[in-house]
């Protein structure tokens, strides 16, 4: 899993590539949310098109820190996330919970 994170507007973009499992990667991918939400950032928009697939460990990680943004006024938003991602978000019915943008700069925006 590869992580890069930049600043755009007041806006964290976490561009994520690779698979979103239990393993080291999920490990890295949620401390670097938690280190984010710890510094206060909250607007968090994590950019999903190089993630080819997720599962339910990935799923429970991505919960726990749209609900930990929540708490402190922000949120955390999905950016073009793969049709696998989609459907493993739908049927575990938690896609609803998730603004999911197509275009970064609306993304961005969208968080004024």
């Amino acid at each position: 899993m590869e992580i890069d994170v930049r600043t755009q507007e007041q806006v964290k973009i976490i561009k994520l590539r690779g698979k979103l499992s239990l393993g080291p990667a999920l490990d890295r991918t949620n401390e670097t949310l938690k280190d984010l939400l710890d510094a206060g950032e909250c607007r968090l928009l994590l950019d999903m098109a190089e993630v080819p697939m997720i599962d339910s460990s990935g799923i429970g990680v991505l919960v726990r820190h749209l609900t930990a943004a929540k708490q402190k006024g922000g949120s955390l938003k999905l950016l073009n996330p793969s049709k696998f991602a989609i459907q493993t978000l739908k049927l575990v019915r938690v896609l609803s919970l998730f603004e999911v943008m197509e275009n970064q700069e609306v993304a961005v925006k969208s968080f004024q």
